[in-house]
């Protein structure tokens, strides 16, 4: 352990009143409820676009810079949601697309199953949702896959900039109270997942146009979680089991401070 003394604006876990650290265990738990349920949504949408179950790197390429090949509505309905529909419905579908879509098959044999299973979601009245509603709608992703285009990147972009950022301020800003040599060490994990999220976002672009560049946002994803699972271990531990380190005590007792 390095001998690096406390800065006189650090304040350890056991410094601060119950209420606050109350305070930032129930942050905490709710934060790592979010995440969770984020990286199972994540794995969700993205899985399976390649053709084959779980998650992999040609899924990200799929995703972004789309198959080259098949049309998003197949992409779709081979990759996320392929759960949403039985398996022979989602066979005619593909079928349809790959046949050409045309208008007067749909009428008759797609419309009656896009009404019964995708309308409910994909009737337009969600910005983030594909309108399926009509012919001329679906005929948009019957198109050959591109991947999502630039305008849907720009404004998950944002969502996500805002959104990561403020989740890793909110944890960051409760991990500073953690005891960790060297220092330097502790600000690298601080920071490293905010860099991260601006690899990770610009990356969506570049793979767009040089597909290797997938490897980057997969580990720029997995970065930033190893960095919320150390802060939120790290903190959760030293707020209510880890003992209280030798120079806070010292500093304690030189200054008359409370402990508790």
């Amino acid at each position: 352990m390095s001998a690096t003394p406390l800065h006189r604006l650090y304040s350890h876990y056991s410094e601060l009143p119950y209420s606050m650290r109350i305070l930032y265990t129930g942050a905490l738990c709710i934060l790592g409820m979010g995440y969770l349920f984020a990286l199972i949504y994540l794995v969700h949408v993205y899985s399976g676009r390649d053709g084959k179950p779980g998650l992999s790197y040609e899924d990200l390429v799929v995703a972004y810079a789309g198959s080259g090949k098949g049309s998003r509505l197949e992409a779709a309905l081979r990759g996320p949601m392929s759960t949403m529909l039985p398996a022979e419905e989602a066979n005619a579908l593909i079928s349809w697309v790959q046949k050409g879509a045309d208008r007067p098959t749909y009428e008759t044999f797609i419309r009656p199953t896009i009404d019964k299973r995708c309308m409910a979601c994909h009737d337009g009245s969600n910005p983030h949702l594909v309108n399926l509603g009509g012919y001329d709608n679906i005929k948009k992703v019957t198109e050959q896959d591109t991947g999502t285009d630039i305008f849907t990147l720009v404004r998950v972009s944002h969502i996500h900039l805002f959104g990561m950022t403020f989740i890793f301020f909110l944890v960051g800003l409760i991990f500073s109270h953690a005891y960790v040599r060297p220092v330097w060490l502790k600000c690298l994990v601080v920071a490293l997942p905010l860099v991260c999220i601006a690899i990770d976002i610009s990356s969506w672009y570049v793979v767009k146009i040089y597909h290797p560049f997938a490897w980057v946002t997969m580990a720029a994803g997995a970065v930033q979680g190893l960095s919320f699972a150390t802060m939120w271990f790290i903190s959760m531990y030293q707020m209510w089991i880890g003992k209280t380190p030798k120079s806070v005590l010292q500093r304690v007792e030189s200054g008359g401070a409370v402990i508790g």
